[in-house]
């Protein structure tokens, strides 16, 4: 059984930055791929960034690529997520999720938290 909960959303103004944390339970960093999606409201749920299990790659959608950057910690099984020069379009609730492919195609994720709302205001 995999658990992860995400914490460190808020409301931030534009330009500004946030740290998303997800805390995991049991094998996950050193098994599964691991990444970060959001939900807007009325909108699919998307990728936003994906780490792969040996920490070695990375693939972020191109809304984010060169302002949100995933990381983890495997010493406190902890994914991070650093979004800087925040814009209104990222406002979202943020999931954390393993088990699924490099590409990030949701549906193919099988363990998720609950959820961190993000609120970027202009």
């Amino acid at each position: 059984q995999v658990q992860l909960v995400e914490s460190g959303g808020g409301l931030v103004q534009a330009g500004g930055s946030l740290r998303l944390s997800c805390q995991g339970s049991g094998r996950t960093f050193s098994t599964y791929n691991m990444g970060w999606f959001r939900q807007a409201p009325g909108k699919e749920r998307e990728f936003v960034a994906i780490l792969s299990w040996n920490g070695r790659n990375t693939n972020y959608a191109d809304s984010v690529k060169g302002r949100f950057t995933i990381s983890r910690d495997t010493a406190k099984n902890t994914l991070y997520l650093q979004m800087n020069s925040l814009k209104p379009d990222d406002t979202a609730v943020y999931y954390c999720a393993v088990g699924g492919p490099l590409s990030g195609t949701p549906h193919e994720y099988d363990y998720w938290g609950q959820g961190t709302q993000v609120t970027v205001s202009s």
